[in-house]
């Protein structure tokens, strides 16, 4: 889920239309209050936060979300209509991942959106990844189910790596299929459908993390 927070209703709507036609789910939100108390419900997994807000301005967002450690670590990208260098290194030295200047070209800023996702996605937080019993060893490439070895195919092993580095965190089916097989594969979402039901198989009866989001995609549950 892709948070917009812009207050132009024309902008916002282009906005939401572009991203769901480009295999985002995506929210429209029209101020700071908004976006906190819908973070309360479901962290997204990208913020395009505007400057220019009513009531708080988007720095003052952006330096709150970066001070809390539920959602410092959530991908921010600022969209404004200041262009000088100042305003860039302000929005910046706040916290913010990339800064695009309006007007821009919607496919630019799927691009941009691609490639912050591409970029704060790579750091691995930790070499293991725990939910309930189930342990993923990024290093040594290995995966157990209660204390037993489970064989994972590399997709597989990457589906539920990606799953367990983002808890709680819906990750709709285009999502997944960029960021594992790539922008260029020309297969259809269903293949992600088919490496989900044969990881489940494998991890037995706790497959059950991994949860369907009906009409979405998939997450694995903060546990």
């Amino acid at each position: 889920m892709i948070y917009c927070v812009e207050d132009d209703s024309n902008i916002r709507e282009l906005l939401l239309y572009t991203l769901h036609n480009s295999g985002f789910e995506a929210k429209g939100i029209e101020d700071g209050e908004a976006l906190f108390a819908e973070m309360a419900r479901e962290k997204p997994l990208l913020i395009l936060l505007d400057v220019m807000l009513p009531g708080e301005n988007g720095i003052e967002i952006l330096k709150r979300i970066r001070l809390d450690m539920s959602t410092r670590s959530i991908p921010v990208i600022m969209l404004t209509a200041k262009s000088s260098e100042y305003d860039k290194v302000i929005g910046l030295d706040s916290g913010a991942d990339d800064y695009v200047c309006k007007p821009f070209g919607m496919m630019e800023l799927i691009s941009r959106i691609k490639a912050v996702l591409r970029r704060t996605s790579a750091p691995e937080v930790s070499d293991m990844l725990v939910c309930g019993n189930v342990v993923l060893n990024v290093r040594g490439h290995s995966v157990t189910v209660d204390g037993r070895p489970v064989e994972l195919t590399l997709k597989e092993f990457e589906l539920l790596k990606l799953l367990m580095k983002n808890p709680g965190v819906v990750l709709n089916r285009d999502t997944l299929l960029g960021s594992i097989w790539g922008y260029d594969f020309d297969g259809e979402t269903r293949t992600v459908d088919v490496h989900v039901r044969t990881l489940r198989s494998k991890l037995g009866e706790k497959g059950d993390i991994i949860e369907t989001v009906r009409g979405v995609g998939y997450k694995i549950g903060n546990s």
